[in-house]
């Protein structure tokens, strides 16, 4: 069996350790996959991705044909939905993968325009948004080239079954299991309350065009890389599935539905003030402590206990600022 562990991304040297510490005690050998190696890896049995459900995310934008099956890695601290193994349960896991006791799930992607230009495909959701928050966003919605709306809202999200429990759902959006040949259209807090979350069949065509608002527009690919919108996004089924391996029996969609359940009811019991700076993380990205209270107008001290809370609850990292070392960054935990 021919297994590669993924280095897309800087990977810390005790994981790293640990998983080469897993594969020798099994006796199997693992080689490094580069990025620059992805389109020769036909001939491997699993890839390996470490940096949890972010990770994962990444993969899948880098790779547009046909993928080998993926099992994503992650580490304790961090939050795995796409990403099924924590490391340190590893050597259990090779001795699975050992005796082919594992199943591999395809789960489709969108293809997605923006402007005409083709670009990366996403697995969980694209979204348009102002450049700025709490800016409205006017848009037409076209599926199979017909006028669905006219909306007025503070932007759009197109998900997949995958990502219908992710972005979508915070913002009001339908579960949707796995499997489902379906992707899903949220409104977000448009200002005609009729206009609710639609379910749209997977082999359609979707567009949102005339996009403006007062600031300049951003198409969202999976909660992370931004592209500037002048007019149109468009996006369809992916003619390659992502390949996700899937370990134990007992995985399926609904127990990812039950985590992603607990995950609501959290939400729900937050303070204002937390869900106000994690919905700015969703909208801005990665920022820091001041930038939060600037783009929330809320007191530094409250943005600091909302923060407290947050990373207490899982739901966001903290990392030190490349361009700073004495400043920390705060990002969602995918």
């Amino acid at each position: 069996m021919k297994i590669a562990l993924s280095l897309a991304e800087p990977v810390d040297r005790i994981s790293f350790s640990q998983i080469r510490k897993a594969f020798d005690s099994m006796n199997m050998e693992v080689m490094i996959l580069k990025e620059r190696d992805y389109s020769q890896s036909e001939d491997l049995d699993i890839i390996m991705v470490l940096g949890g459900d972010r990770g994962i995310l990444d993969y899948f934008h880098r790779v547009v044909t046909n993928s080998v099956p993926v099992l994503g890695l992650y580490e304790s601290e961090a939050t795995g939905f796409l990403a099924q193994l924590d490391i340190r349960y590893l050597d259990s896991a090779l001795s699975q993968i050992k005796t082919g006791d594992y199943q591999v799930d395809d789960v489709f992607r969108l293809a997605v325009k923006v402007d005409g230009r083709e670009v990366e495909p996403v697995l969980n959701d694209v979204a348009v948004f102002p450049s700025k928050s709490a800016m409205l966003m006017e848009h037409v919605l076209k599926i199979d080239g017909r006028d669905v709306w006219h909306d007025s809202s503070d932007g759009i999200i197109v998900s997949t079954p995958t990502g219908s429990t992710a972005y979508s759902m915070s913002a009001g959006g339908p579960m949707v299991l796995e499997k489902s040949r379906v992707f899903v259209v949220v409104s977000v807090n448009s200002v005609d309350n009729t206009r609710r979350p639609l379910v749209v069949p997977y082999d359609t065509s979707l567009q949102v065009s005339d996009v403006t608002s007062r600031y300049h527009c951003e198409v969202v690919l999976d909660g992370g890389s931004r592209i500037a919108i002048k007019k149109t996004l468009e996006c369809h089924k992916h003619e390659f599935p992502a390949r996700l391996v899937r370990l134990s029996r007992d995985f399926s969609a609904t127990s990812m539905l039950a985590k992603k359940v607990k995950l609501a009811e959290d939400l729900l019991s937050m303070p204002p003030s937390a869900k106000l700076v994690l919905k700015t993380l969703e909208y801005e990205g990665a920022l820091s402590q001041k930038d939060l209270s600037k783009r929330t107008m809320l007191p530094e001290r409250t943005v600091r206990l909302s923060l407290s809370h947050l990373l207490t609850s899982g739901f966001v990292n903290r990392k030190t600022s490349l361009r700073d070392a004495r400043q920390k960054i705060y990002e969602l935990r995918i």
